[in-house]
């Protein structure tokens, strides 16, 4: 199925590893050039832009911190003169730092919302400011079951997550005129390196919780993003779309 992205330019941050670079990969295959946001994994990231372009496509690397909006827009105008254009923004960077809420310090709820949240902020903003102009464009931000339902020890992630979801609900409003569509993935436990931080007990809790009785992998996450930023979801926006192998449920 040709999803028309072909000469496309996407903005994955944090792409070098994980879900992030499963969606770089998955839109490249598509015929998208991209560009990921790193801020630890130097080695990784060389290596996916190495990846991207033996199939053909222009890649970049860009070490950045989420967390602050200069470098958010320097990011999105690198891209735009490298690549002549932005047409999809995927917001993917987050971290954890669990805690019951009796234990959870001040710094640990401020890292996790200063990244998670106020970076998807920065990043969403420096793209519509493109988007908004050229009239087009596509926004996706990954967000997590857990900002829907929360989740015991995360009050600081779920709270993020939460926020990433209303935060993309009112820009699916502000930027429907401008035919922008706005809307969030939403996945529950995934098979990344992250897992291996997570206790066996916790891992077998949560894949009870399925109805599969499996996890997603990154690549499942990555077609729903490669549909969502594609004009084939063009009718869809303000969306939040659960992809969690019914977890949720």
């Amino acid at each position: 199925m040709d999803l028309g992205l072909v000469g496309k330019a996407a903005i994955i941050t944090g792409g070098s590893v994980g879900i992030g670079r499963a969606i770089a990969l998955r839109l490249a295959r598509e015929g998208a050039n991209v560009a990921v946001n790193y801020r630890r994994h130097d080695a990784e990231a060389k290596e996916l832009v190495a990846e991207v372009e033996k199939m053909g496509r222009r890649a970049l690397a860009v070490k950045a911190d989420v967390s602050s909006y200069a470098d958010a827009e320097r990011m999105v105008q690198t891209v735009v003169k490298e690549f002549g254009r932005l047409d999809i923004m995927v917001c993917n960077a987050g971290i954890t730092w669990d805690g019951v809420i009796w234990k959870m310090t001040e710094q640990q709820f401020d890292a996790v919302i200063t990244t998670n949240l106020k970076g998807y902020f920065n990043y969403n903003k420096a793209a519509a400011l493109v988007f908004k102009e050229q009239r087009s464009g596509k926004v996706v931000n990954i967000s997590s079951i857990n900002g829907m339902r929360g989740k015991f020890a995360q009050a600081n992630y779920a709270a993020s997550k939460g926020g990433e979801i209303a935060m993309s609900k009112s820009l699916a409003k502000e930027l429907g005129r401008f035919n922008v569509n706005v809307n969030v993935v939403a996945p529950g436990m995934v098979l990344t390196d992250m897992m291996k931080e997570i206790p066996p007990e916790f891992q077998k809790k949560a894949l009870d919780e399925t109805v599969v009785g499996r996890f997603a992998t990154p690549e499942d996450v990555a077609n729903l993003v490669a549909f969502l930023s594609s004009d084939m979801s063009r009718h869809i926006t303000g969306e939040v779309i659960k992809i969690d192998g019914g977890q949720y449920i």
